[in-house]
């Protein structure tokens, strides 16, 4: 355990609700991490609020709930929060009844669909496109995006996420794919919903009840998860179970309170403070 931020393991210890990255920080692929199932437990007795938050979109929230529950993860809809999620809230609150080019799996397609999204079928019926992490994704829906763009429609990306963690290495995420469109097109995203952006912890505090700074958000990304905790002000709480090593904390510009190997590191050291 390596406290960077001076009097950030008691302020881990009075935090009063944690939100865990998922991709990385609890599971890799169909695999739990070490020390997940603990940590969960801890906080299930303990009473302590708990949310898993990602921003990986290639899944709904209910397809996130059973695969958390097949692991053995006590998990209802409402304990999760997805880049899905929060760019779904932005369509209906901002852009009502606007088609939407969607380039997704057909997973959170159902989520968009159920939530009264209209969804165009090309380039000509379209008012604006959505980039989800599409793992089903093809060559004529890149061309789409691209031809969209041109277009000066709208393009909103989920999330940037260059890569996913994966069982045995890493997949090309949304940031690969709009650093395609952007190499095609010369123009990027309008608008990327996901962290380190806000909107998501605006989401998560309307739903536990807490300010971000009772908060402490655990993740293995120093670019998404640990900016969006400093910037908002939660407690930033680095695993170097996914894609960060020691080695990139050199020179960080926005660098965790504390950093951990991994989930059974922080469920020691929350049973520690629960049994003082």
């Amino acid at each position: 355990m390596i406290e960077l931020t001076p009097g950030a393991i008691s302020r881990f210890h009075s935090t009063k609700a944690f939100a865990l990255d998922m991709d990385g920080t609890t599971y890799l692929g169909g695999r739990l991490l070490p020390g997940a199932r603990e940590f969960v437990e801890l906080m299930v007795n303990r009473s302590i609020p708990y949310t898993f938050l990602t921003n990986n979109s290639s899944k709904s929230r209910s397809d996130y709930g059973l695969k958390l529950n097949s692991m053995g993860l006590p998990c209802g809809i409402d304990s999760v929060m997805t880049s899905g999620e929060a760019t779904i809230r932005y369509l209906l609150r901002e852009k009502p009844g606007q088609r939407v080019y969607l380039a997704s799996t057909p997973s959170y397609r159902a989520e968009v669909e159920a939530a009264g999204i209209r969804l165009a079928q090309g380039r000509d019926d379209a008012d604006l496109a959505v980039l989800a992490y599409d793992t089903t994704l093809t060559f004529e829906r890149l061309v789409v995006l691209c031809d969209l763009v041109r277009d000066k429609k709208m393009l909103v990306a989920t999330h940037p996420d260059v890569n996913c963690p994966v069982e045995g290495g890493y997949w090309p995420d949304v940031g690969s794919f709009l650093a395609l469109i952007q190499t095609s097109t010369g123009r990027g995203a309008d608008l990327v919903i996901g962290k380190p952006g806000l909107m998501m912890v605006q989401a998560l505090c309307e739903r536990v009840g807490f300010q971000a700074s009772q908060i402490a958000y655990v993740g293995d990304r120093l670019y998404t998860d640990v900016a969006m905790a400093r910037r908002s002000g939660m407690l930033a709480v680095l695993v170097l179970s996914g894609e960060t090593t020691m080695a990139d904390l050199d020179g960080a510009t926005e660098p965790p309170d504390l950093v951990a190997d991994g989930l059974a590191e922080l469920a020691s050291l929350l049973e520690s403070g629960i049994q003082t």
